[in-house]
């Protein structure tokens, strides 16, 4: 099976105003999304939809079906322009889903590749990193998925990210993105920066650029995710990691050697927001700025209702997107 583990770090860097560093051990699930029937039923800690030790539900990634808040045409249309569309948009392609339903996750990952204009066939492989509910408590800051076509090279990616309010905002790299010499270590590498427009960290602020470097995982895993505000980075987040195969043995022993992994996740981060503020970093308020946040499922209701949400500056992109 294609289905696997990666065991590795987090590393997160801070360089402005004040420098602050940290590590952490973590493992996630690679899953091929056309192998999830078959992992349910093959392994007695992981379930797929169900509770168990270690599971995946589908309806925790990709809200397609759900109003996508505050959109913009770049979302909608996945053309490379930033200019307002409408407050509310669903992006389902049509007869992608059938209505009323949400579809599976594979046909959600397939109908927004295909938003982006990267058509597949039903059968292509997608490979989903994240990490697995513990326990069925859930709580993943970014999740990443690699499309392939049938001769096995990756043609795009997909970055989810989801904050500790529990919005979500999804990032494209598509083939214009994919660099022409990746890697030896990779059969494929991608890159873009772009405007986040997203309420990550009370840290940083809203309308920074995401700088994406993703390299399709094989027996190693390696991304890395920078926030620049103009030319300058202020933050670095790197993730990796060493393939392991995804059996019961190995779900049992990561439960010793990485123990309460999605509670501690979330721990981590509001410990070091802690120390990040008693270091008298600067914090963004995520009620001033409801208008460059963007692109955005579930809104908090912070930003969601106009009338808890004061007037907000809109800023033009901190640098233009670059391949």
């Amino acid at each position: 099976m294609n289905s696997r583990l990666y065991a590795g770090h987090v590393l997160h860097a801070r360089f402005t105003p004040k420098k602050h560093r940290f590590t952490y051990r973590i493992f996630m699930l690679a899953v091929d999304l056309d192998e999830l029937p078959a992992l349910h039923r093959r392994l007695r800690l992981f379930s797929v939809n169900r509770l168990n030790l270690y599971s995946l539900r589908e309806i925790d990634y990709l809200p397609i079906t759900a109003p996508l808040h505050n959109a913009t045409a770049q979302a909608v249309s996945g053309t490379a322009t930033t200019e307002r569309h409408s407050t509310s948009v669903t992006l389902t392609p049509p007869d992608a889903v059938a209505p009323g339903t949400i579809g599976s996750l594979k046909t959600r990952a397939l109908a927004v590749f295909a938003t982006h204009g990267v058509n597949l066939d039903p059968h292509a492989r997608i490979e989903l990193i994240t990490v697995p509910r513990l326990f069925g408590y859930a709580f993943n800051p970014v999740s990443f998925y690699f499309a392939y076509d049938s001769t096995g090279a990756c043609l795009a990616s997909l970055v989810e990210v989801t904050n500790t309010f529990h919005e979500t905002k999804h990032y494209f790299l598509g083939p214009e993105h994919r660099l022409a010499s990746p890697p030896a270590t990779s059969p494929a590498a991608f890159h873009t920066r772009t405007p986040k427009y997203f309420y990550v960290s009370p840290f940083s602020d809203v309308d920074v650029a995401f700088d994406f470097q993703l390299r399709a995982p094989t027996e190693k895993l390696a991304i890395q995710i920078d926030d620049y505000v103009g030319s300058q980075r202020t933050l670095t987040s790197h993730l990796s990691g060493a393939a392991q195969p995804l059996s019961d043995g190995k779900l049992a022993w990561f439960t010793l050697s990485y123990p309460l992994l999605a509670l501690r996740i979330i721990s981590l981060i509001h410990w070091h927001a802690l120390r990040l503020f008693l270091k008298k970093i600067p914090w963004f308020a995520k009620k001033d700025r409801p208008a460059d946040q963007r692109d955005l499922y579930h809104p908090h209701p912070s930003i969601a209702s106009p009338a808890s949400s004061p007037a907000s500056r809109t800023t033009p992109p901190p640098s233009p997107p670059v391949a």
